[in-house]
């Protein structure tokens, strides 16, 4: 691949440094419930097990759980949708907690498989044993000045301090202003689609960030796409994550657009107690959104 006319800005005058710090414990279990209203008996289980895990911690003078988080997923398998058992459910039931010592973790994995013990109807579990709590390692990043690091090499017995030297670029980027996309037609008859029909969609984590990446089909998509997710559309699709801030990003050569999803993780990585605590099907959940788009638009394309 060869790649001509891009510039660059020059090295910054601050180095990026990733670390890394111990902030207690974590540990959870993945259960599964069948039968009729199997999702609201798989809730009232979890918080069943949480209660009892809370009470030993106060009989033992524990602290209480950091964070807790439970989640539960599925519905109504397919093969039931169209059939009297409509009503059938099979769901999975994620527990989980964060305590700043590994012995609190462990009440509640030990409480929970006891109440499981106790054989909840529907109730099964896959697995080779008791899961065991695990530290939680945090992610910290800053900037530091590169005059305040001195580098120092050992090569073949030998100490050397490294000098580097003055940052170099034989040019300088200039940032060049791109326009939004243009205001979508109007006066045409409309209709909403599942942004999936649109676009394609990729999103993933930066420590407790994450971002999606929206990409058009076609071009001429795109301006519809953007009046549809603004930041705030975008910020009311993910309100039981976030924390932060959603910006918005137009990237014309590729005809998409990034978001930038600040405090939506939990924390990010093993840090998390979340399902996806990289954000890797929030891209998923984005393209399940309406966009609404020209009747005769889509009707070409179909």
């Amino acid at each position: 691949m060869r790649v001509r006319g891009a510039l660059g800005y020059p090295a910054p005058e601050e180095y990026k440094v990733c670390a890394t710090y111990a902030d207690g414990f974590r540990g959870g279990l993945l259960l599964t419930f069948n039968g009729f209203d199997a999702r609201a008996k798989a809730l009232v289980f979890a918080e069943a097990g949480i209660a009892r895990a809370t009470e030993r911690l106060s009989a033992m003078n524990l602290a209480e759980f950091s964070e807790t988080s439970v989640e539960v997923f599925g519905g109504v398998p397919q093969e039931y949708q169209q059939t009297p058992l409509v009503d059938y459910q099979e769901v999975a039931l994620k527990i989980a907690a964060r305590h700043p010592a590994a012995a609190g973790v462990a009440i509640l994995l030990k409480e929970v498989t006891g109440l499981g013990l106790a054989t909840p109807p529907g109730l099964s579990v896959f697995a080779g044993g008791r899961p065991r709590p695990s530290p939680v390692i945090r992610l910290f990043s800053f900037l530091i000045s590169r005059a305040e690091v001195r580098i120092q090499i050992e090569f073949d017995g030998q100490s050397i301090v490294h000098l580097p030297g003055a940052a170099k670029s034989p040019a300088v980027a200039v940032a060049v202003p791109h326009p939004e996309p243009a205001e979508p037609e109007q006066g045409v008859q409309m209709t909403e689609v599942p942004l999936v029909r649109l676009a394609f969609g990729r999103s993933g984590d930066k420590g407790n960030k994450a971002n999606i990446g929206i990409i058009a089909r076609r071009p001429e998509y795109l301006p519809f796409i953007w009046a549809a997710l603004s930041p705030d559309t975008v910020a009311r699709c993910f309100s039981n994550y976030l924390k932060g801030e959603v910006e918005r990003f137009f990237l014309p050569g590729i005809h998409a657009i990034n978001f930038v999803l600040h405090d939506v993780l939990g924390g990010g990585g093993i840090a998390s107690l979340r399902n996806d605590a990289q954000g890797k099907g929030f891209a998923q959940i984005l393209l399940a959104q309406s966009v609404s788009v020209p009747v005769q638009m889509i009707g070409e394309r179909t």
